[in-house]
């Protein structure tokens, strides 16, 4: 039996996790849980797994947390702050992580859960965004086993051999006769929008994912097109990828989560219906299969697969996150933080949809002017950056005007 820590239960991927872990319960176990403020669902989930511990990365949300659960009568055990996630990371009897908290905030608590040694199902990709070769290395180090959450990654996972999968950061994709690695996304709601009506477009638009249920901060990137810019850059650390061995396509039924072509004109695609169950009891489970709770494809009912290249006119932040990626480390952090704020400023009505690539971009090239050639030699050295990028792109943001 599997012993699990989730980083990020509340949300979307915790939430898939924890059904396939009901779908499988002699298989895994939830020894511990973490989130950031939501108190009440939290509450909710200590009450059903009922796990040693729970984590809160804020003070008052774990003090109201312990206040419930004394009032329940449940004995979980709660600890807060970036020290309390770190530390249900690298428990003892914890074999397991489901890095699955969004954002910068999830690579303190990834990242410890790789200097313990743990199994990372990684599905926060700004850990490889903002820490590339620093994490590869760290997972080298420690004997920590890497296995990618993301379907478009784990996809490209299940399309590869053996012996990819077990050295991911290190492989060699030429020596295993893979000659590209085809990227795919949904285009997000726009795909097909008038660029004149793109500054119009609301949160609540941009929310509106076609196919899959997300949260508000990856539909908006999913919209931008820069979740599939910093997939990019994660798919980069993840396969050792040279460029030209990487390459973005737009399918806009999300049948087809990626592929990998082949030296002898072989092209591997792994499918299934947009769930994020699949690939998440595939990393739990790897190398064995386990009922994931999703239904098989009914090819009959799909009707046809289209394919487009993106229009980097249309998807400007695409374009951004994969020049940062051959720019430097550097680079890909600038971008990750800047994007981080815009996007949240955008949901926040305080920024126009096209102003998201246009503020990254101002950042990313004073930045970068700046840093050019920066060497980023640890993790105190990258969330230092991380913290520059952010106090410059606020000071952006005050110029902006709605």
């Amino acid at each position: 039996m599997r012993k699990l820590t989730i980083l990020g239960a509340t949300g979307s991927i915790g939430t898939s996790t924890l059904s396939v872990v009901a779908q499988n319960p002699e298989q895994f176990e939830v020894i511990a849980i973490g989130a950031n403020t939501d108190v009440q669902k939290m509450l909710q989930l200590c009450q059903q797994w009922q796990p040693q511990y729970a984590a809160m990365a804020n003070s008052d949300a774990a003090l109201a947390l312990e206040k419930e659960l004394k009032t329940v009568q449940l004995s979980t055990k709660v600890v807060s702050g970036q020290e309390g996630l770190c530390f249900i990371a690298q428990l003892d009897c914890v074999d397991t992580v489901m890095a699955a908290i969004v954002g910068a905030a999830g690579l303190m608590p990834t990242m410890s859960a790789v200097k313990a040694g743990k199994r990372i199902l990684l599905a926060n990709k700004e850990a490889l965004v903002m820490s590339g070769q620093l994490f590869i290395d760290a997972v080298e180090q420690y004997g920590a086993e890497l296995l990618p959450v993301d379907s478009e990654h784990n996809a490209i996972f299940q399309c590869l051999p053996e012996s990819i999968q077990t050295n991911l950061g290190r492989c060699d994709l030429e020596a295993n006769g893979v000659s590209s690695i085809l990227l795919t996304g949904s285009g997000g709601p726009f795909r097909y929008s008038d660029l004149s009506e793109l500054s119009h477009v609301t949160p609540e638009m941009a929310i509106a994912h076609p196919n899959r249920s997300m949260g508000p901060k990856i539909s908006v990137d999913s919209a931008t097109m820069m979740n599939k810019g910093l997939e990019y850059i994660e798919a980069r650390w993840l396969f050792n990828s040279r460029q030209g061995q990487l390459k973005v396509i737009i399918h806009p039924q999300s049948v087809i989560h990626s592929m990998v072509q082949y030296l002898d004109g072989s092209v591997v695609a792994q499918m299934g219906l947009p769930d994020m169950r699949t690939p998440i009891a595939c990393t739990m489970s790897y190398p064995e299969r386990v009922d994931s709770g999703v239904k098989a494809l009914d090819f009959a009912s799909i009707g046809e697969f289209t394919f487009l290249q993106p229009d980097y006119n249309r998807y400007p932040c695409l374009k951004l996150a994969i020049d940062a990626c051959y720019e430097g480390q550097y680079a890909t952090t600038i971008i990750n933080a800047a994007n981080e704020l815009t996007v949240d400023a955008f949901l926040n009505r305080q920024l126009r949809f096209t102003d998201i690539s246009k503020v990254n971009e101002q950042v990313l090239n004073k930045l970068t002017t700046k840093l050019q050639n920066l060497e980023l030699k640890d993790l105190e050295s990258v969330i230092e950056l991380d913290r520059m990028a952010r106090i410059y792109t606020v000071e952006q943001l005050k110029k902006v005007t709605v």
